[in-house]
């Protein structure tokens, strides 16, 4: 018996022996050498450049610099809110257009969908700002919103699809319009399905949003850029990219870890709640019997 569960246990998966364990031991103290080998190479090519003296960090001592990059970010977080915003309407119009009884509706929602989804984002940024003449965040705005709203229409596209097709059928027999179907029945059990895709693509669009200096919008990454071009300072290229980096790898942590705790409160609080019900007590079972 006890041979037997043995075998069970490890149908799917050997238990690794002495000398497997030994050996795995092995490999994970040579990678762990070798990342810190590679962080201590780093660090040593950092301070044999210079890269931490205090020439290069002291632009970041003064007032005006920290006023710069607090308004760099400021302008990033206003770029990042109305494309996440407007992405998100503009993926909910082209997801109903593509899932439309209508046709010409279908085709037209789905060309437009494929068509700025193939369409590099920068692209499109640079054609609203030259060709069309638009102001730099307007510019940047829309060319995210663009690209981020068509990919979220296939998103929502497929969360309402992956809904078993019985709920749709038992919504319909209870003579429930599409309307309704789709906003009583799909949408709330399929937007379990797209909330993680959803914030993924909108750290994207956060990503995204330091394109915005290629067309002078003074986010972000520009004001690091004003700072690392300094001369004063000796060109603190290093710095900025070290002081930036984990600003912007910070935000796009945030947004994931608010993703998965999306996820894990809606797995713990679902919408449909047991009911209780009381228990049996005797009374009539048929008319006209006491």
């Amino acid at each position: 018996m006890t041979a037997q569960l043995s075998r069970e246990a490890t149908a799917l998966y050997d238990i690794p022996g002495p000398r497997t364990q030994q050996r795995h031991l092995l490999y994970g103290l040579v990678s762990t050498v070798l990342i810190l080998g590679l962080l201590g190479w780093i660090v040593y090519l950092l301070f044999d450049t210079d890269q931490f003296t205090s020439t290069k960090w002291s632009p970041f001592a003064y007032e005006g610099i920290q006023r710069l990059l607090l308004r760099g970010l400021g302008n990033t977080l206003k770029a990042f809110g109305f494309a996440a915003l407007f992405s998100l309407a503009l993926g909910a119009v082209l997801a109903t257009g593509r899932l439309s009884d209508h046709r010409p509706v279908r085709w037209l929602a789905t060309l437009l969908v494929e068509f700025f989804r193939a369409m590099p984002v920068l692209v499109m940024i640079f054609f609203i700002f030259v060709a069309l003449k638009v102001q730099p965040l307007p510019a940047l705005v829309a060319g995210l919103t663009l690209y981020n709203g068509s990919v979220l229409a296939e998103v929502f596209r497929s969360g309402v699809n992956s809904v078993e097709r019985g709920q749709k059928e038992a919504a319909f027999s209870l003579g429930m319009r599409k309307t309704q179907v789709m906003t009583y029945v799909l949408v709330p059990q399929g937007i379990r399905a797209m909330l993680p895709t959803i914030i993924s693509q909108l750290v994207v669009a956060l990503k995204d949003t330091s394109l915005g200096f290629l067309i002078t919008y003074e986010e972000f990454l520009h004001a690091g850029k004003l700072i690392a071009s300094n001369l004063d300072y000796d060109l603190p290229f290093i710095p900025v990219v070290m002081v930036i980096s984990p600003i912007y790898i910070g935000m796009c942590m945030l947004l994931s870890w608010f993703a998965t705790w999306m996820a894990r409160r809606q797995k713990r609080n679902p919408k449909t709640e047991a009911v209780d019900v009381a228990p049996a007590e005797p009374g009539t079972l048929l008319p006209g019997v006491q």
